[in-house]
């Protein structure tokens, strides 16, 4: 489903299953371990399996006996953090990169609890991380009731935002949502300060079409999202060097993050979730 259709159906719940569902074949084949690398499967129904493991719901629809098989408990952490400085507010064809990027979070969310993860989300505004849903048997629920309430305001104020320290999991992953965009070097900063041999630090990164090659014409009034500031431009007298200033940002962040157990993914507003998270995940 495109990402316009997802958002129209205002149930971050019911979004995110249908993306993981979208996933499903993908991901069985998946190299990454962690989110939905052994996402739950069926099998027939043999002598001496447990009759309470047989699909009821599927058996009326199917006329088919089938077990749930389920991957054990997760032997991993994963912590999902979301940008909420006021830059996720960009809108583009109608599409919010918030609402885009609650929806990201909500189907990995949604792929870690069929999967038996420990889970948490933490949201980044004012750059300060504050925890908005903690692990527990509700953390999936606790998850996307925070992505319903969370709005995106502010800038990043200087300070060093920084995770508790590791639970009792082995290992960790961490899956950041943001358009990366930064004044100075916030965003290269705060990962190479994460960075850690137990941790696997996934980093989505939305942007809109217009971001990654500015293609509009006539006089245009822009608006800095986090510090209100406007300024009027005739969009062909500054379309190259846009688009130079944008590649040269890209490219440095790219250099900047080439560090270990670090992934960047590029989602556009104009991709379909899925795409987007069969990239990250294969």
């Amino acid at each position: 489903m495109l990402a316009q259709e997802l958002i129209k159906l205002n149930d971050l719940h019911l979004a995110g299953k249908l993306v993981s569902e979208e996933l499903r074949l993908g991901l069985h084949t998946s190299r990454r371990a962690g989110v939905g690398a052994e996402f739950e499967q069926y099998r027939h129904y043999q002598p001496g399996d447990d009759p309470k493991r047989i699909d009821w719901k599927l058996l009326a629809r199917t006329d088919r006996h089938m077990v749930r098989e389920s991957a054990t408990e997760s032997n991993r952490q994963i912590r999902f953090l979301l940008d909420l400085s006021g830059s996720m507010n960009y809108v583009e064809n109608g599409i919010s990169r918030l609402s885009y990027a609650k929806i990201v979070v909500a189907s990995l969310a949604y792929l870690g609890f069929r999967q038996g993860d420990d889970m948490s989300l933490y949201g980044l505004q004012n750059g300060i991380m504050q925890p908005l849903a903690r692990p527990g048997h509700q953390a999936f629920q606790q998850i996307v009731v925070a992505l319903e309430k969370a709005e995106a305001a502010g800038a990043w104020n200087p300070t060093e935002p920084t995770l508790p320290p590791f639970g009792t999991k082995t290992n960790e992953m961490l899956i950041v949502v943001s358009d990366l965009l930064q004044v100075n070097d916030e965003w290269l900063a705060l990962v190479r300060t994460l960075a850690h041999p137990r941790r696997e630090i996934l980093l989505i990164q939305v942007l809109g079409d217009q971001e990654m090659d500015f293609s509009m014409s006539g006089f245009f009034r822009f608006q800095d999202l986090e510090t209100g500031r406007e300024v009027e431009i005739q969009a062909e007298a500054v379309q190259n060097t846009i688009r130079e200033r944008a590649a040269a940002y890209f490219q440095m962040l790219d250099e900047g993050l080439r560090v270990p157990n670090v992934q960047l993914t590029r989602a556009l507003l104009s991709e379909p979730i899925a795409l987007v998270l069969r990239r990250v995940l294969g």
